[in-house]
């Protein structure tokens, strides 16, 4: 990583889309769209709204897309998986998708009933990987598909190179783009690009950043999901636990940092977790160069 500076691509402005949750309750129903309202002025590619383990959150994922759908300008991708559900109550998922105008999908496999760390067992009945579910998707309606990608490979992959494999059939299946798991090292995403094109895989892979708004929770998830925190990170938070001001400050300048590193040596998209907190992803866009345009900031000031 290079110390924190201008990109020097400085006119170049990255395409950004990002992920957002389905609320749980009143409270964190006002939170996502008040997240929604903020970011939705850069002009994201897309918005991608994340499924629950096991469908948990299916119908209030639903409800969120069709909102935007009907009240926003955002392009919505609603998340699905096929953990704990028949092909016949996916495909009826998927349907309802369609009707309510979404065009979108980001289909993933899903993590085991029993949770990270268990083992995976397919529903009887159900789409057994992705690229089952991908190719489901793509029978059912022309939706532009999107999976996940694992630079450090996925935690149950025996291998990159077997990791690799999995990402080429859910290509082969019908899958348009990629999105990474997080990760801290650029090196580790330009390495796994460099592998994935010489797999033959040409989709767009769009890195996937996290904005780091507690440390320790999220190299505690880094852990279970086989992502690496290398050590300089540690060192930037270091004796912030108390200190939710400064580590906001600091999270925005490493994430700015790492965004424009990724632009600088050739990415064109990226793709944020914003975890419904608006203001930290917006403070870094605009860093990186992403901002409204004077009407739409205008108008936003404006509502």
């Amino acid at each position: 990583m290079t110390a924190f500076r201008p990109s020097r691509h400085g006119s170049r402005r990255p395409k950004v889309s990002f992920e957002f949750f389905p609320p749980k309750s009143e409270e964190m129903e006002v939170a996502l769209w008040e997240s929604v309202r903020r970011l939705e002025p850069l002009g994201p590619s897309f918005v991608s709204v994340t499924y629950g383990a096991g469908g948990s959150t299916r119908e209030r994922t639903h409800s969120t897309v069709k909102r935007m759908v009907e009240e926003t300008g955002l392009k919505p991708a609603a998340h699905l998986t096929c953990v704990s559900a028949s092909r016949d109550e996916v495909d009826e998922v998927i349907r309802a998708y369609w009707d309510a105008g979404v065009r979108h999908v980001v289909a993933l496999r899903g993590d085991p009933a029993g949770g990270l760390g268990t083992v995976y067992e397919p529903h009887p009945q159900g789409y057994h990987q992705t690229s089952d579910l991908v190719a489901g998707l793509r029978r059912i309606g022309d939706f532009e598909v999107t999976v996940s990608a694992y630079p450090e490979k996925h935690p149950e992959a025996a291998s990159l190179d077997a990791d690799i494999e999995a990402l080429k059939k859910k290509v082969d299946a019908g899958a348009t783009r990629a999105i990474t798991q997080f990760f801290f090292d650029n090196d580790v995403y330009f390495r796994y690009l460099d592998k994935v094109r010489a797999a033959g895989i040409d989709i767009p892979i769009l890195p996937g950043i996290v904005p780091v708004q507690n440390f320790r929770q999220t190299a505690n998830f880094a852990r279970k999901t086989g992502a690496s925190v290398p050590q300089w990170l540690a060192d930037r938070f270091e004796g912030l636990e108390e200190d939710a001001a400064t580590r906001r400050l600091v999270a925005a300048a490493v994430c700015a940092e790492q965004a424009l590193d990724l632009i600088d040596r050739g990415a064109s998209d990226l793709h944020f977790y914003t975890m419904n907190k608006a203001d930290l992803v917006y403070a870094i866009c605009h860093l990186v160069g992403v901002k409204p345009e004077p009407a739409v900031a205008q108008a936003a000031a404006a509502a």
